[in-house]
């Protein structure tokens, strides 16, 4: 669900929303190419189906069935779009970086989307440059360096930049999701940038959209419906689209989560960078501040807020934070203060449902109008 909403979010834009009265036959088109990628089917016309990504992750020790935390899930997408880019032209444009430790490294995410030559012309690529859509034209100009509005540098002239999917795994809280990141993770959620967060509640994965008060809205993998064939011509999309999403309340969310981000240029990447920089460090208790953190980093109480996660300068062998505010020597590495991810015990009788009726009960559903 994450990888595909940033896929909708690369090739029609971020506002595009499926309605059939509105969007064109070649947007529909596209539509339904990044659909059939997700098939249920281990055809290679399916790179991301459920088949490829179990297959991917019996390479790593994975067995049919065994638990995928948020983390995991992050590195196999990484893997499944690099293996599919090899394959179709149309994601040669597109790069998924994964952060470690909770650190994002700047100069590796560069090096990475910065290619010294066009990506190859797909199809899709070549009718949207004679388009009359101005948000796909900029995506165009901007892409190739050529941009006025650009940086500027003499090197954008020569290089290209590949749409970044940005994945950060985060644990917030040993047991339970620590209550000072609920206002980090609603500011998450708000950002033009964002594309989701994976994760769940205690025994059940979940995708998160948004947020409405105290409560996530959330659309849920485990509801069944019938299997569509997506490699016949005209197949049924109105089952890849919910229009009567779920809530959850927020305190019922597991601390381990992946939260997705998409900058489609390099100017959105350092876009991105200086609108997520103040909502990283919680606020204190009773702090007149909405959202901002302190940035003298003076604080009379005890209790010291650590970042949701930080950027880092260089490489990932550098292990430079660049903090808002903050000198990096105020603060360890991002491991110093991340527990690792407590393994799942294994259940050896039989297991007590009564936790799940109660979450249940609190799935409130919420209409889209």
């Amino acid at each position: 669900m994450l990888l595909a909403q940033g896929l909708v979010a690369h090739f029609l834009g971020r506002s595009w929303r499926w309605d059939v009265s509105m969007f064109t036959a070649y947007e529909e088109s596209i539509h339904r190419k990044v659909i059939r990628w997700f098939g249920d089917t281990s055809s290679k016309t399916s790179p991301f189906s459920i088949h490829t990504l179990v297959a991917l992750g019996k390479a790593s020790g994975k067995k049919p069935g065994d638990w995928y935390g948020p983390g995991a899930v992050a590195h196999l997408l990484r893997q499944a779009v690099r293996l599919a880019a090899q394959e179709i032209t149309d994601l040669d444009g597109i790069n998924v970086y994964v952060a470690q430790d909770c650190a994002v490294y700047i100069q590796d995410i560069l090096d990475e989307c910065t290619i010294s030559a066009a990506p190859s012309g797909a199809p899709w690529q070549q009718k949207s440059a004679g388009s009359s859509r101005s948000s796909t034209n900029k995506v165009n100009v901007d892409k190739s360096g050529t941009s006025p509005t650009a940086e500027g540098d003499d090197e954008l002239q020569s290089t290209h930049w590949k749409s970044l999917i940005l994945l950060v795994p985060l644990r917030l809280g040993t047991d339970k999701l620590n209550p000072i990141y609920n206002e980090c993770l609603k500011a998450m959620l708000s950002l033009d940038y964002c594309i989701g967060i994976i994760g769940g509640r205690p025994k059940h994965s979940l995708y998160f959209v948004g947020y409405q008060e105290d409560k996530l809205i959330h659309l849920d993998p485990h509801y069944c419906q019938d299997m569509v064939d997506v490699n016949q011509e005209h197949f049924p999309v109105a089952s890849f689209h919910c229009k009567s999403p779920r809530k959850m309340k927020l305190s019922k969310m597991d601390p381990s989560c992946c939260i997705g981000f998409y900058c489609e240029t390099k100017r959105d990447f350092y876009k991105f960078i200086d609108s997520v920089k103040p909502f990283l460090i919680p606020v204190h208790q009773g702090s007149q501040e909405a959202g901002l953190a302190n940035p003298s980093g003076s604080s009379t109480s005890s209790t010291v807020s650590y970042p949701m996660f930080v950027f880092c300068r260089g490489k990932s062998s550098e292990q430079r934070a660049d903090l808002p505010g903050q000198h990096s020597a105020h603060y360890p590495h991002p491991t110093a203060y991340r527990s690792p991810p407590t393994a799942i015990p294994q259940q050896t009788g039989p297991t007590n449902d009564e936790d799940d009726d109660e979450e249940e009960d609190e799935a409130i559903e919420f209409v889209i109008l």
